[in-house]
């Protein structure tokens, strides 16, 4: 008996707390999708930026393959998550402003891209900025997709970096007193959050969403609460601007705790099993320090339909799929997202996305069949309302329900300078057409009428 009892301890004492780190290599692969907040396309070193170190970031781009022609699906932060999630273009996605906020929030009907991967037996987590769904709304993403959501489930929560609470799955983080004492900073606790849910999840295929709050509003020297970092980390002897400081130090941070995520996937032996994507949500912000040259060569920020606003770092690394140090031009947007994912995980997708599957892109090759056009628009409760639409090496700007259409050819004019529109009659008349059958009405919006001069949404609200 005593050796009976001995043997089963033994067991137990094994089985309980010497569980062996599994490599999947025989398993569906975990999926880390990494988004930054208003980090614009020339914030990186692999990206062409000089004065902001990003070692790690730019080691996950040497070690797999760096997008060049990679899109976000809005210019601003709500819209394009809504692309994202749903792989809906931004003419037909449920939310596809910053404001309203709240009668534009994904519904119980809406189809996400988590919901597909948790029905294939994902264990699935987000840390950071929802933006879709306030706390107990049909849209909370504990309702769309995520058995976890550590960080802001409401948009405008977002904005503190000392918060005095933090949304914990279907209850609250209490941090009291944190404007004041400054005693937790947002990012760090989204960073511990994704390194625990990893470390638990190690036997299981697993998705990760670490969408950072970082760098949003960090060049805006105002409220302290809202725009501010702990440190100036390496950059509090340069002789810049403190707000520039403050934006390269958030960087820093960003750049630092993906260091972490991957050092951690290579102690838990999972690397070789992990798709790593890190990307942004829209364009840099317009107010941060010109010097850094937050779009690099293309023109505009965040909030625009020109290309500095919607176009985005995109970087991805999946050991033994992607070829390290490859660099492509394949035109890919976040509506990609679902269907790419769906297809490696063997789900699915509803019929009406806009979306297609990249997933030979992301290992390196050309796609068979490319997308025929991308689209946008921004504006839909404002005076001006813009549309965009990249159509091969065309891009064509509406800026206002009554303006000309402005056009560029990206190939050789990538900081859209030149406008030749009048040049190319017949391309500008088969972007209006294609422009002009881009947009589901939806009664969540007021936009007046469109250049067509039909009024097809109705204010409800």
């Amino acid at each position: 008996m005593k050796s009976d009892f001995i043997l089963v301890s033994i067991l137990f004492f094994s089985t309980t707390f010497l569980q062996p780190v599994v490599a999947q290599s025989d398993k569906l692969p975990n999926i880390i999708f990494i988004m930054a907040d208003d980090l614009g396309y020339g914030d990186l070193g692999v990206y062409g930026q000089k004065l902001i170190q990003t070692p790690a970031i730019d080691a996950l781009a040497n070690e797999g393959i760096r997008f060049t022609q990679a899109y976000a699906g809005g210019p601003v932060c709500t819209p394009s998550r809504s692309v994202l999630m749903t792989g809906l273009h931004n003419g037909h996605t449920p939310a596809r402003d910053n404001v309203p906020h709240y009668h534009t929030y994904l519904q119980k009907d809406d189809v996400t891209f988590p919901e597909i991967l948790k029905s294939a037996g994902y264990r699935t987590a987000g840390v950071g900025k929802w933006s879709l769904g306030d706390a107990g709304t049909e849209g909370s993403a504990l309702n769309k997709g995520f058995d976890s959501w550590t960080g802001y489930l409401n948009q405008d929560h977002a904005h503190y970096y000392y918060p005095e609470y933090m949304d914990l799955d279907h209850g609250i983080l209490e941090l009291p007193n944190n404007s004041l004492l400054r005693s937790h900073y947002s990012h760090d606790i989204l960073t511990n959050a994704a390194l625990k849910f990893i470390r638990e999840s190690r036997n299981k295929p697993f998705f990760l969403y670490a969408a950072y709050t970082v760098p949003h509003f960090s060049p805006i020297a105002e409220d302290e609460n809202r725009f501010t970092v702990p440190d100036l980390s390496i950059y509090s002897d340069k002789n810049w601007p403190l707000h520039a400081k403050k934006y390269a130090s958030m960087i820093d941070r960003l750049d630092r705790d993906i260091g972490r995520i991957l050092s951690l996937l290579d102690e838990l032996n999972l690397s070789d099993n992990t798709l790593i994507i890190f990307t942004s949500d829209n364009g840099g912000h317009s107010t941060t320090w010109a010097e850094f040259n937050t779009s690099g060569p293309l023109r505009g920020h965040k909030g625009e339909l020109t290309e500095g606003g919607i176009r985005v770092p995109f970087i991805a690394k999946w050991p033994n799929k992607i070829p390290s140090g490859i660099i492509s031009e394949e035109m890919v947007g976040f509506q990609d997202i679902m269907p790419t994912f769906a297809e490696m995980v063997g789900k699915k997708c509803p019929d009406d996305i806009d979306g297609i599957s990249v997933l030979e892109a992301l290992k390196g090759n050309k796609l068979k069949k490319p997308h025929p056009f991308l689209y946008w628009d921004y504006g839909h409760c404002r005076d001006v309302y813009s549309q965009a639409l990249r159509y091969g090496k065309w891009k064509g700007i509406r800026n206002g329900l009554h303006s000309a259409l402005e056009l560029y050819n990206l190939e050789n004019d990538l900081g859209e300078q030149q406008n030749v529109a009048h040049l190319f009659p017949k391309m500008v008349e088969e972007i209006e057409k294609i422009m002009s059958n881009c947009v589901l009405p939806s009664d969540k919006y007021t936009i007046g009428e469109i250049y067509t001069g039909k009024p097809i949404w109705k204010k409800t609200w």
